[in-house]
């Protein structure tokens, strides 16, 4: 029997993640629960425990082993050459049941410095792919490792896969050296396998994540930000909808299909709240109807899927980078010269059309910046 530890009753989950670690370095195969299902691990730096693993699968070249690492930088650090496609897609489904599968190139990048026969096991056919599991206990034992690992699914061939570790005990036994127990997986079935080249990604292995969500995730996403979400940014929302399908040759209902998504956010924003009356008078002069909003806040998860933040004035901006400092390249002000666009609220109809004429003045150099 190998060790078996279920981390729910351990009195130290820590020891648990160092016991992993050990084990791993020392060349062991180790396996974790994950989001998806079980899967067994070894150190891509230890081609004898590599080779283990493969025999253990009865695994060709044909079938590569992913690669488990910590996050979207470690990709870059293997396949330097990421598309935007790529990184928005890492950006959203990391972590999460998402395989992500590359290019490969061997001559830039850490790829090269992996063992010959680990490089064969992970990127036989020029494509590399990448996981980084939603589980707290394999992500605490990445962050510690020296290197990524080496990591498929706990079944044998052709078999069903594991969802829990006894099912994983019974498969493979003393062939394991450690078995971390939390029991059975939150999903129960494997991740999608996604091919990404260029600007375009093929579904490979459904899984999870269904083709309709990862297209929504592959979407380009424009959140526009203002103070409350009431006037400023829903306005430059729809002002922008309309410049952009006008550009695409679509209706502004046909914008996801085209894929891009635009909303608004606030940072001082509450759920559910209605536009301003005068906000909604002046678009409606435009054949444009505000009237459906809901105000939302700007939320971390916002945050981190947005291709572009472009917020009304300075003040924005900078709030934005004082709490996610990492979005900072993501960031912008709509004006192109620098202005803010002052908060209309209180004021009179006047004053939110002189504002809705200021956004649209500045959404211009947007309509062409906008990747799509």
């Amino acid at each position: 029997m190998p060790l078996v530890i279920d981390i729910r009753s351990a009195d130290d989950a820590r020891d648990v993640i160092h016991r992993a670690v050990q084990a791993l370095a020392e060349g062991g195969i180790v396996a974790f629960p994950t989001e998806t299902v079980y899967g067994l691990a070894a150190s891509a730096l230890c081609e004898k425990a590599v080779g283990r693993l493969a025999k253990l699968k009865d695994r060709g070249q044909g079938h590569p082993f992913a690669l488990a690492i910590k996050s979207v930088e470690d990709a870059r650090d293997f396949v330097p050459r990421l598309s935007p496609l790529a990184h928005r897609l890492a950006r959203r489904c990391w972590p999460g049941p998402v395989t992500l599968v590359f290019d490969a190139d061997d001559r830039q990048g850490l790829l090269q410095r992996l063992p010959p026969s680990v490089r064969k096991a992970v990127a036989p056919n020029g494509t590399i792919g990448f996981r980084v599991p939603a589980h707290s206990v394999i992500q605490e034992v990445l962050r510690l490792m020296v290197g990524p690992l080496a990591l498929t699914s706990a079944n044998r061939q052709g078999q069903p896969e594991a969802t829990t570790a006894q099912q994983v005990i019974d498969t493979f036994g003393n062939d394991v050296q450690l078995v971390v127990d939390d029991g059975p997986c939150r999903y129960g079935q494997p991740s999608s396998v996604v091919r990404v080249h260029d600007e375009k990604f093929d579904l490979l292995r459904a899984g999870v994540c269904s083709q309709q969500t990862l297209q929504r995730l592959a979407s380009v996403v424009v959140v526009f930000v203002c103070t409350g979400n009431t006037c400023r940014s829903p306005m430059a929302e729809m002002l922008f909808k309309e410049m952009l399908a006008k550009r695409l040759g679509c209706t502004m209902d046909q914008l996801q299909d085209k894929g891009v998504l635009v909303m608004s956010a606030g940072l001082a924003a509450l759920p559910g709240g209605r536009p301003s009356p005068e906000a909604v008078d002046v678009l409606a002069q435009e054949k444009l109807d505000l009237s459906g909003h809901e105000s939302q806040p700007l939320t971390e998860q916002l945050v981190q899927h947005a291709d572009y933040l472009i917020t009304m004035t300075a003040g924005h901006r900078q709030s934005i980078l004082a709490e996610w400092p990492e979005a900072a390249p993501r960031t912008f002000l709509l004006s192109p010269d620098g202005r803010d666009v002052a908060d209309p609220l209180g004021g009179p109809v006047e004053l939110y059309r002189r504002c809705a004429e200021q956004i649209r003045e500045s959404l211009r150099s947007w309509v062409d910046r906008i990747e799509v």
